[in-house]
């Protein structure tokens, strides 16, 4: 594609304005949503705790959630996940790799009425179970674990 000095002079002028926005704290997403980010939960290495933080509890009933990640990993940097409920009243699902160096790996939460439903990709350090929790709207708790085994890459190497 041919750059011509106008299309330059945009996207010059563009990555400025959005680099000074960004200087005067007018595009800070973290300042954003700082108060719904739960960052001391992201951070934290103890799995038990960091459920505790996130679904107000450190042990879920089995059942009415469905975790789909292949049963063999070719490269632990990218392996897809697909988590889901067949239940109406969820208000969050969250996934965790306990022994990954930080065992909380996503969390998505869903609006009244929402399919609780999310596909995405992780990264595992090693061998490990994965454990997806839904959590629903009276604060009861339901899970499923998968072992993904990583046979090369992973965050560890």
């Amino acid at each position: 594609m041919e750059q011509t000095r106008r299309v330059f002079l945009k996207r010059s002028l563009t990555a400025s304005a959005i680099g000074a926005a960004v200087g005067a704290g007018l595009l800070n997403p973290r300042s954003a949503f700082a108060d719904a980010w739960p960052e001391k939960a992201f951070m934290s290495t103890n799995y038990k705790e960091v459920m505790k933080m996130i679904d107000g509890a450190d042990t879920a009933e089995s059942g009415h959630v469905t975790i789909q990640a292949p049963d063999i990993a070719e490269n632990g940097a990218v392996v897809p996940v697909t988590m889901s409920s067949d239940l109406d009243n969820v208000v969050s699902l969250t996934l965790y790799t306990p022994q990954n160096p930080f065992p909380l790996n996503s969390t998505y939460e869903f609006s009244h009425g929402a399919l609780p439903y999310a596909s995405f990709r992780i990264k595992l350090a090693k061998t490990m179970p994965i454990t997806a929790v839904a959590r629903t709207a009276d604060g009861k708790l339901y899970s499923a674990t998968k072992q993904v085994k990583v046979t090369i890459g992973g965050c560890g190497g």
